[in-house]
């Protein structure tokens, strides 16, 4: 009966150690999907920045100037 115990004990600690790399690995890909945001914003920010800026002077000038 101790050996059965003992190999449901070691499937039991398997799947647990199985858990802990799927937690690791998304980890990794969040943190992946982070740094690619940070790239992202960074590269094309200034392009977003004058988008909203643009929008803002339209806004503000009630759409007469708006193209």
């Amino acid at each position: 009966m101790s050996h059965l115990a003992r190999v449901l004990l070691d499937a039991r600690l398997a799947r647990m150690n199985h858990r802990g790399a799927s937690a690791v690995e998304y980890g990794l890909l969040i943190a992946g999907v982070a740094a690619l945001i940070v790239v992202i914003v960074f590269f094309l920010g200034g392009q977003i920045n004058d988008a909203f800026d643009g929008t803002g002077d339209c806004v503000e000038s009630q759409g007469k100037t708006c193209e």
